[in-house]
């Protein structure tokens, strides 16, 4: 049995607040305890072992690992049509940035690919290495295609949804539509009635088609403000519609290309702090590095950062980590870091239906962790008790 790990005198984000030279006590995988300083952690009576490891985080910040929804990919491997070694090099270069939990995303690929790609992903989800899957695509509009193959788009039939659903044995987490199309509705039923998350996405929807969305079951908005119609004082189309809703968690993607920072205080302002996720709608070249790379069947250049369709210039995702969209959200966008943390953490994790185990630190929660140093930098990722990245220093 590992030693016990205290994790001592650093500003500890808990659901409550900000605990000033507070503490996170570590037992094994999970969380025992934290809070303020004292014998012992807030809520867990008795001291900490004498042999337990304690690491003096003084001028730091401890806050629940990162839960990314929508990723497909990093470190120059694909969750979209890479293998299973692929897979995982991209989940462990999206956890040393301090994603502890991701989940898969694919795109826009024949129907019979993605039913046979669902079922190698859902092995890896049956694993523990990622919690679950996300077909983004494609039930999508070619109107609002993105970085998506207009050849392989179809209109959203239940019965091919379900094909999918079938093929992740379980382990379908979210599904994005275009729920104008043909079957859209009816699509949107059967994933609520399947407990998957139906997202309004890529999509050319009026205002009041996306209500019939939301009404219908759709919880999500994928990437906000991107592919889908711009907020008009006439048309308010699906923006509206997703933003004044209490039953949607609208997806930002904070990376300073996908969105001006007036745009994410704007959702910030109108769906609340409790209704948003940050994700980072990752690609290859996250944490890689620029060059040219397939985002499924579509090549990709990847140029300062920024990545675009070789052919007509899309953007197509991003190269964006969560700790660096953390960071923008303090130092560049000026939100509070508990509203972050629950953008980052407690809100996805309460979307994917594992608010049980992990998106705070509580005691008997797992031991997911992040430390950044006083500039919102990452210095230090912990997993299930054990240091992904473990802290040095000075």
């Amino acid at each position: 049995m590992a030693p016990t790990k205290v994790l001592a005198g650093a500003r500890v984000v808990l659901p409550t607040g900000t605990v000033d030279d507070g503490r996170v006590i570590v037992e094994g995988t999970r969380i025992a305890g934290g809070g303020p300083p004292g014998p012992g952690p807030a809520g867990v009576p008795g001291a900490a072992p004498a042999d337990a490891e304690t690491l003096d985080l003084s001028g730091h910040w401890v806050v629940p690992g990162f839960v990314d929804l929508h990723n497909h990919g990093g470190g120059g491997a694909s969750f979209a049509g890479g293998t299973a070694e692929d897979v995982l090099k991209g989940v462990h270069t999206h956890r040393a940035h301090g994603t502890t939990t991701v989940v898969a995303s694919a795109v826009t690929s024949d129907l019979d690919f993605l039913a046979r790609h669902a079922g190698m992903l859902a092995e890896l989800a049956q694993q523990g290495d990622i919690a679950g899957i996300h077909f983004e695509g494609p039930f999508i509009s070619p109107c609002r295609k993105g970085a998506h193959d207009e050849e392989l788009l179809r209109d959203p039939d239940p019965a091919e949804v379900r094909k999918l659903l079938d093929a992740a044995h379980g382990h379908a987490r979210m599904v994005t539509l275009a729920t104008e199309l043909p079957g859209g509705l009816d699509s949107v039923r059967l994933l609520a009635e399947h407990g998957v998350i139906a997202a309004v996405g890529h999509t050319d929807a009026t205002y009041e088609q996306t209500l019939q969305a939301i009404d219908a079951g759709a919880t999500v908005a994928t990437h906000l403000f991107n592919a889908m119609p711009p907020l008009g004082h006439r048309s308010p189309g699906p923006i509206t519609a997703l933003l004044e809703d209490e039953r949607v968690t609208v997806e930002l993607i904070n990376d300073g290309t996908h969105l001006h920072p007036a745009a994410l205080r704007l959702a910030f302002h109108h769906a609340g702090a409790a209704r948003v996720a940050f994700i980072t709608d990752a690609m290859d070249a996250a944490g890689f590095g620029d060059g040219r790379y397939m985002l499924g069947p579509m090549e990709v250049e990847v140029a300062d950062g920024v990545a675009r369709l070789v052919e007509g210039g899309s953007i197509a995702g991003s190269t964006l980590t969560l700790d660096r969209a953390f960071k923008r959200a303090v130092t560049v966008d000026g939100l509070p870091v508990e509203d972050v943390v629950r953008a980052i953490s407690a809100n996805p994790a309460r979307l994917l239906g594992l608010d049980d185990r992990i998106g705070s630190l509580e005691p008997g929660k797992d031991a997911d962790l992040v430390v950044l140093d006083a500039g919102f930098d990452l210095v230090g990722v912990m997993r299930w008790g054990e240091w992904v990245v473990r802290p040095e220093l000075g």
